[in-house]
């Protein structure tokens, strides 16, 4: 199983460049974690996240929310101006369950490229703040699963 999921609400550029959290965005992660924890749906290996603080905060949010053991990784490939091919080759060969916390356009892409292939137009899945999508495999096909939306 591959989770992707968009970074919580960040305060504006001009509040704080850095971008952390903003109590609306901890709120939303803290909703998010209710509703795993509830379903019993959620335990990835590893948790790969931007190096983008509203990224590793919220990976952060999400791990100690869950009580998870996997460890949160900084993995290159997933800002919100990379290039989502890369990324999407290495989650479809990946064997073991992995959250990935990133950003938009970037997640809407790669979603798209995971379950449909390369980039089709018009292809897009979009996540909103929080939100939070699950994507299997048979082996041969990816599909969506579940998602979690956050308000």
């Amino acid at each position: 199983m591959i989770y992707l999921m968009r970074h919580a609400d960040a305060v504006s550029d001009e509040v704080d460049p850095s971008r952390p959290l903003s109590a609306r965005g901890r709120e939303q992660a803290a909703r998010v974690c209710k509703a795993l924890l509830k379903a019993k749906a959620f335990n990835p290996a590893e948790i790969w996240h931007s190096p983008l603080a509203r990224s590793v905060e919220t990976a952060a949010l999400l791990a100690q929310g869950l009580s998870l053991a996997a460890p949160l990784v900084p993995t290159a490939g997933l800002t919100p101006d990379d290039d989502p091919a890369p990324m999407a080759a290495l989650l479809m060969r990946e064997k073991r369950d992995i959250a990935v916390v990133g950003h938009e356009p970037h997640l809407g892409v790669l979603a798209s490229m995971i379950v449909h292939g390369p980039v089709q137009h018009g292809v897009f899945y979009p996540f909103s703040k929080a939100g939070l999508l699950a994507l299997s495999t048979d082996g041969r096909k990816w599909r969506s699963e579940w998602l979690v939306r956050s308000p």
